[in-house]
């Protein structure tokens, strides 16, 4: 795999820092039964890290120290770390808003016949990957069979209230890009996915979230080898809008990796570009039990043009209206 960090280590992208700390996104593992080929994780079956017990023991004591209002839990698959449902459990018993960052297809793995029912007694908020509302574009992103496995687990999750009208069982769809471009517009984009979805399916949702691709890992090597990273960067710098910069994600979150490490954002940590603290090479989460992070310097390279072009995009989708 090809590395682009080398390639935007010269950056001239504006110096910011964090706000106030409201969500703590935790990669708990980057095992994945699917292998995207737009995945900034490079997440896959062979991948063998995960979370251990004693590092999500760690992360439910940082919830409770520092009141830290949203659990955003990521992979890989996170449902196939054998601790999810330990750490889903103990921040609901605190408060903590949960969110599950699911592939869908994860709902018919063996010993998971029950995840959709246990989210659901959670009151777990489910981000759901669905790249397009085509089969032959899911499917060649994700893999064969996975647009009609992701119909499936979509179906299941609206019997059990998701994404329903009224239901308070949120159901986000996220949309990525096919290739080399930026995505379009959320809110009409948004409308057709409601109009195919429910006409040909008869699937519902709460909303849809449009991600820009990020030239990293998978998708930034994939770039390199078709001569297409030069030009993709240029893409994303002349449509940056300086106005995304106040609602960026690392201005209000903290990513930790599966070692309990922790980084501005979840691409930082993928390019391996640890929290700027106390001059410290790296930082546990543990050392910031009684720390203010507040107003701390945000790591920022070539990549974070992704977040700030057009639109912008996050964790939640499309920063501008």
């Amino acid at each position: 795999m090809h590395a682009t960090l080398p390639l935007m280590e010269n950056t001239d992208f504006p110096a910011i820092r964090r706000g106030h700390l409201d969500t703590l996104q935790v990669n708990v593992g980057y095992r994945c039964n699917q292998s995207c080929v737009h995945c900034h994780v490079n997440a896959g079956p062979t991948r063998t890290e995960a979370m251990s017990r004693e590092t999500v023991l760690e992360v439910i004591a940082y919830l409770k120290a520092t009141g830290v209002a949203t659990l955003d839990i990521t992979g890989g698959a996170p449902e196939l770390n054998p601790h999810f449902r330990l750490l889903v459990k103990a921040a609901r018993d605190i408060g903590v808003h949960v969110m599950d960052r699911c592939n869908l297809t994860i709902l018919h793995e063996p010993g998971q016949h029950d995840l959709a029912d246990f989210l659901r007694d959670n009151a777990v908020d489910i981000v759901a990957s669905l790249p397009c509302y085509l089969e032959e574009n899911v499917d060649r992103q994700r893999g064969k069979g996975v647009f009609d496995g992701s119909i499936r687990a979509l179906q299941l999750l609206n019997e059990k209230g998701y994404g329903k009208p009224g239901s308070p069982l949120k159901l986000s769809l996220v949309y990525n890009p096919q290739g080399a471009a930026l995505p379009p517009a959320q809110g009409p984009l948004e409308s057709d996915y409601r109009k195919h979805l429910g006409s040909h399916f008869g699937i519902e949702f709460s909303e849809l979230y449009v991600l820009t691709n990020m030239p990293i890992q998978r998708f930034g090597s994939t770039l390199i080898s078709k001569g297409n990273f030069e030009h993709y960067m240029d893409l994303l710098k002349n449509a940056y809008q300086p106005a995304n910069l106040d609602s960026v994600m690392c201005r209000s979150l903290l990513s930790v990796d599966w070692r309990g490490m922790v980084y501005d954002c979840d691409f930082n940590q993928m390019l391996d570009l640890p929290l700027a603290w106390k001059n410290k090479a790296r930082t546990h989460l543990r050392e910031l039990m009684d720390a203010d992070i507040t107003s701390n310097p945000i790591v920022v390279k070539n990549h974070c043009y992704g977040c700030t072009a057009g639109q912008g995009s996050s964790c939640g989708g499309a920063l501008a209206a």
